[in-house]
């Protein structure tokens, strides 16, 4: 009596922790903690040189992604809607450099044991919009860029749960000025440097 109840609880979670195995589709969501790289810039008219590095802040993620399920690999494309916060300290102000995008991941993942699985692969990213406070800021050097996702995952029924970390590869700056031309100007590095926890469901 215990043996068979002992194997029917293993298939019962065997089967609940392949549930999102197998080829498919679904949706996702998370939030992330973002820095962007360094602002650089002059105050008033004697060209006093600045440079501020960025204090992270929380941003957040939805979109959807599908997926080839192979016996050890996997290929997954996701599409989603990205927004990152980041802060820096401007001549005593605070301004929030807020960057909203698309990012197209195309991750390769490889199955460890069990529901365990690791990916990698490029982030293809379109930058929408970029707001930095108080300062005019003008549209991103390369609307179009490319960065790279990396990260660990665990798929327990329909619900899948992955930590990644992304990073820009090369510079993508944008120019800023004051309200006031003599206050300061400059340019701010876009490219995101983010730690991303991710809730997907399998529909």
């Amino acid at each position: 009596m215990k043996k068979t109840f002992l194997v029917a609880v293993l298939t019962l979670m065997g089967s609940a922790v392949f549930a999102q195995s197998g080829s498919g589709f679904g949706i996702k969501a998370g939030l992330s903690y973002n820095k962007n790289g360094d602002l650089i810039g002059s105050v008033g008219d004697a060209g006093q040189n600045i440079v501020e590095g960025a204090e992270g802040k929380a941003g957040y993620h939805v979109g959807f992604w599908g997926k080839l399920d192979f016996p050890k690999i996997y290929l997954r494309p996701e599409l989603v809607y990205s927004k990152t916060k980041s802060s820096y300290n401007v001549d005593g102000a605070s301004n929030d450099y807020d960057i909203s995008k698309i990012d197209l991941p195309v991750l390769l993942g490889y199955k460890l044991i069990g529901p365990l699985h690791v990916f990698a692969g490029p982030a293809f990213q379109y930058t929408l919009k970029n707001d930095l406070g108080d300062l005019e800021v003008e549209d991103v050097e390369n609307d179009f860029s490319v960065g790279l996702n990396v990260g660990v995952g665990v798929n327990l029924g329909k619900i899948g749960v992955d930590v990644r970390y992304e990073r820009g590869f090369s510079e993508n700056e944008a120019e800023f000025i004051g309200n006031n031309i003599t206050d300061i100007s400059g340019r701010v590095d876009s490219r995101p440097s983010q730690v991303i926890f991710a809730l997907s469901l399998k529909l």
